[in-house]
């Protein structure tokens, strides 16, 4: 893992309306869990192939969040969702997308 992709520290804090995290290389972005949960990357949501696109609808309250390995996290959403493994790589991929607040160190 390079050091754009691996995590050092996330925080969900419960009824908080983001996600953050830290990446090695001093990187700080905070994710809308609505961005998180519409471009979830499940086959549920995404179906099995081709351009990932956002989802509209789904709970976006996240109830909880479990490390996947080193390379991912499995996002659980308030209505029941669980499907998506988000590795690092693909949170970092949507650091780009304009509603990801990003700072530097």
């Amino acid at each position: 893992m390079s050091a754009d992709t691996t995590a050092t520290h996330i925080a969900a804090p419960h009824g908080s309306k983001t996600t953050e995290i830290t990446w090695a290389d001093g990187k700080r972005c905070v994710y809308p869990n609505e961005i998180l949960r519409g471009f979830c990357p499940c086959a549920t949501c995404q179906g099995h192939g081709g351009t990932i696109e956002f989802i509209e609808g789904g709970n976006a309250e996240l109830r909880d969040l479990k490390p996947v390995g080193h390379y991912a996290l499995n996002l659980i959403w308030a209505d029941g969702h669980d499907t998506g493994i988000y590795s690092f790589t693909y949170l970092r991929d949507l650091s780009a997308r304009p509603e990801v607040e990003v700072h530097e160190s």
